[in-house]
């Protein structure tokens, strides 16, 4: 499994101890570090959504201009979390060909399953 998210986010450090306290084996790559390419983006926007993979709710995208916050444009977007990582919601998970974003009951559900 790998788990993206930045090192310092509280919701990823959340999924990491309780991956860790359920035994099970994953690989984290923190954005900062090894930004996610436009292709991999695509990847889960395709899989989750847009609106589920494009945090809005964070600083970064407070930051910006209302022209920005106002594009509708799928590809835009993407390029937009490509450029800026934080935007991009917190944690995603890739396991077993699935997506999993955001770190809630039901993502540890279906992490279990």
């Amino acid at each position: 499994m790998n788990l993206y998210g930045i090192s310092n986010c509280d919701t990823v450090k959340k999924a990491r101890k309780w991956l860790t306290e359920q035994g099970m084996e994953f690989t984290f790559i923190d954005f900062k570090k090894s930004p996610p390419t436009v292709e991999q983006i695509k990847q889960w926007v395709d899989a989750a959504g847009i609106e589920v993979v494009l945090n809005k709710r964070g600083t970064t995208w407070r930051k910006l201009d209302d022209a920005t916050k106002a594009i509708t444009d799928e590809s835009v977007l993407i390029n937009l979390m490509s450029e800026q990582p934080s935007m991009i919601k917190r944690p995603i998970f890739e396991f077993n060909g699935q997506i999993e974003v955001g770190f809630t009951p039901d993502t540890q559900s279906a992490l279990t399953i």
